[in-house]
């Protein structure tokens, strides 16, 4: 049973908890094999492709995630590439079906002939890599393999939902009903008679557009246009049943909580997976070629084949995850064969162990074994094959990936090393502001290397230090700011990022605020901004002035004195949100996550006067590490105008960077009302303009409206940004040029 859900548009992460009934599920289709379900999320950008080749080769089948409007695109292809090249079963989930319903509105055959195209699009690129051993691996709507969902919304549906509820309308069985919810099967409710062709009458549709598209189309319309009077009798016919709290929602909130309840994400990409994504058992016997270096016929290809708990340990080591331990990491796979045990004595094989050498070879004891849930860890005993786990105590002996085998398998191969689908090509040089820290700068280049399967760290013969990654973004998120308190005992760890969009103005309608109950604000970030549960209990406070659209939220993990220094970390937060880095604006729209701390053990060291302008400036640097951008006000204008006006106004509004919205006729009337966005800053003078413009026949009402991010860069030299920051602060006798980064960052 999943208990979260979040679907990207090219990445899914899916926290799970199995229980009785749903472990029931997972057996029936199994043949007996009882494993734990694990889900593994990676980017979805082309320059993380490393991270998909390492969460590949862990697991069996890939959910793929395809836009339903721009459908396949170069990354999607590339994903497919590296994932039926280890040999990974593919299912397809066609998103953002909402754009289809309350962005573009489109008619039921528009939609099935773009989804089909999708579909037939990902399938050409599978059927080019198709493999003898994997056999047919298109994915096909009938057969219960292609997903239609709403991730942002939170729900989904395959083909099978349907099928059972209309088989016994029609008194067919489900995959004869599947069959004719998809191609070319047309449905006449005149003669109640199915066809292969549209017969032209106007109550002749397709199968898939009648009985699937058009029922959510119609819930979704009764939804957002509050018509609850019709909308109760349709969910009791569809059995849907409400709560009395859900009741009282009204628009979108309401029409995403029907669909949640009606077609849960969870419920039908879980029996996706289940029912056609291949069991350990079963993959590892395809798979094993791939996996293992050694001859095909030996014990440990056979224990890898047969997926034999009871054979020898082969473990692969994918990944290696940072822990909460100060530069320790978790060594992170999946056990093929055998299984891995806590006290066991273990041989690693690195990446460059040669059979029958020592070289890259250690022998040592897992401290701990700990199966992962999300961002949960529980230590077990054991864990057997056909299931990733989490080690202790090997990070020192490992770089990045690595074979495990029992101590006494001395004869084992390794299991292959991970093919990249991108190389390490873009470089930049660090150094260090000061040169005694030259050796914490290598230190943080070894963990560097050591989390990230791509990263490459290296001196050269200048004695530069090089860090080299897939692109530009690749290394940008290579970076956490860091400021050090006045004594240099204290270290604040700090990123910034945006809101999620709306959530600034439920911030400011006081809908989300400090004084809402921990359980309810939850539930809100949760169902309608995404956020994780856990992770919306942990916010800190709002700002400016405690109630403002910025917050702080903790990340840390197993942090002492944590508590101690909330209190100061929140007061500096408040006087930075006040006075942000660029003009000593208010901040907006922000999202300040505190990743790690380093404390001083002495109390006395870590004291207000310690942290809170530590706070102040790492707040600062993250501002201007995460590309900030300028909010301006913009106002709705109203205008009333003969039709020979029109022209004039446009003219003006182009050149004060407004845009029409809405241009409507009044009734009886030869006066247009139009209204449009003009920000504030371009106002002035904007009604003698517009009158001069129109003769006098225009009469604009300006109210202010929104905040609209500016596109241009305020850090960069030149653009209209950076221009507007320089007039800022000119005006409040500031020093013209911002405050440099290196002010504010500490270094290691």
């Amino acid at each position: 049973m999943l208990t979260g859900i979040t679907i990207k548009s090219t990445g899914i992460s899916l926290f799970y908890q199995m229980t009785p009934e749903s472990l029931e599920m997972y057996k029936g289709d199994r043949d007996g094999d009882e494993y734990l379900i694990n889900l593994i999320d990676s980017p979805g950008h082309v320059d993380f492709s490393s991270e998909v080749t390492a969460a590949l080769r862990i697991t069996d089948g890939a959910l793929v995630v395809v836009d339903c409007i721009e459908g396949v695109c170069v990354q999607t292809e590339t994903v497919l590439r590296q994932a039926l090249g280890e040999r990974i079963r593919p299912v397809l989930t066609v998103n953002k079906m909402d754009r289809c319903f309350l962005e573009l509105q489109v008619e039921g055959e528009e939609a099935y002939q773009t989804f089909s195209r999708v579909i037939e699009n990902a399938n050409v690129i599978m059927a080019t890599y198709e493999d003898v051993l994997l056999g047919d691996v298109q994915v096909y709507p009938e057969k219960g393999t292609v997903a239609f969902s709403a991730g942002l919304h939170g729900w989904a549906f395959t083909l099978t939902n349907f099928a059972k509820m209309y088989a016994s309308k029609f008194g067919v069985d489900e995959a004869k009903m599947m069959e004719r919810l998809w191609g070319e099967n047309f449905f006449d409710p005149a003669t109640k008679k199915w066809t292969s062709k549209n017969t032209g009458t106007a109550t002749c549709k397709r199968g898939f557009v009648q009985f699937c598209y058009e029922p959510i189309k119609q819930i979704i319309a009764t939804c957002m246009n509050d018509q609850k009077d019709k909308l109760w009798p349709m969910l009791k016919k569809l059995g849907v049943t409400m709560k009395n709290d859900e009741k009282d929602l009204m628009g979108k909130a309401l029409m995403k909580r029907v669909m949640q309840t009606w077609l849960p994400a969870s419920r039908a990409l879980l029996e996706m997976m289940i029912f056609h994504l291949p069991s350990p058992s079963k993959a590892q016997r395809y798979r094993v070629e791939n996996l293992y270096e050694g001859p095909l016929d030996d014990i440990y290809a056979n224990a890898i084949r047969n997926c034999d708990p009871d054979g020898p340990l082969m473990l692969y080591v994918s990944k290696m995850i940072p822990a909460s331990d100060k530069g320790r990491f978790f060594a992170f796979g999946r056990v093929f064969a055998g299984r891995v045990a806590t006290g066991m004595k273990v041989r690693i094989m690195g990446p460059n162990f040669v059979p029958g050498q020592k070289k890259d070879l250690y022998v040592k004891s897992v401290q701990r074994t700990v199966i992962w849930m999300g961002k949960k860890q529980e230590s077990v005993e054991d864990v057997p094959c056909g299931n990733t786990v989490a080690l202790v105590g090997l990070d020192q002996f490992i770089t990045k990936n690595a074979t495990l085998t029992n101590e006494k398998e001395v004869d084992a191969c390794p299991i292959r090393a991970m093919k990249f689908s991108v190389s390490p090509v873009v470089r930049v040089a660090v150094q260090c502001k000061v040169a005694s820290d030259l050796p914490k700068l290598v230190e943080g280049l070894k963990r560097l290397a050591k989390s990230d399967p791509m990263v490459l760290c290296s001196i050269e013969e200048s004695g530069e230090h090089i860090i080299a990654g897939a692109g530009e973004l690749h290394l940008e998120i290579c970076r956490t700011v860091m400021s050090k308190s006045p004594n240099k005992h204290n270290r604040l760890y700090m990123e910034a990022r945006p809101l999620e969009e709306g959530l600034a103005e439920a911030i400011d309608d006081g809908r989300i605020g400090p004084r809402d109950d921990p359980k309810v604000r939850s539930k809100i970030l949760s169902e309608e901004f995404g956020w994780d549960k856990d992770l919306a209990k942990k916010i800190w406070c709002f700002g400016p002035e405690t109630t403002g659209p910025n917050m702080v939220v903790d990340m840390c993990k197993g942090v002492q004195y944590l508590n101690e220094i909330k209190d100061s970390v929140v007061a500096g937060f408040q006087w930075a949100s006040k006075e942000g880095a660029l003009a000593e604006e208010n901040m907006r729209g922000i999202c300040f996550e505190v990743c790690d701390v380093v404390l001083h053990t002495d109390a006395i060291h870590r004291g207000g006067g310690q942290v809170i302008p530590t706070a102040r400036r790492v707040i600062y640097a993250s501002q201007l590490t995460a590309k900030p951008r300028l909010l301006e006000p913009v106002y709705l204008v109203e205008i009333q105008a003969p039709e020979n006006a029109l022209g004039g106004i446009y003219g003006v509004l182009n050149q004060k960077r407004g845009h029409v919205f809405e241009e409507m006729q009044r009734p009886g009337t030869p006066l247009y009302n139009i209204k449009a966005y003009l920000p504030v800053i371009e106002s002035f003078g904007f009604s003698s303009t517009l009158r001069a413009a129109t003769s006098g026949q225009a009469f604009p009402q300006c109210v202010f409206d929104h905040w609209d991010i500016m596109s241009s860069d305020p850090l960069e030299a030149g653009s209209q940004s950076a221009t507007l920051v320089t007039e800022i602060r000119k005006r409040k006798g500031l020093k013209e040029q911002m405050t440099p980064l290196s002010d504010f960052e500490d270094k290691l």
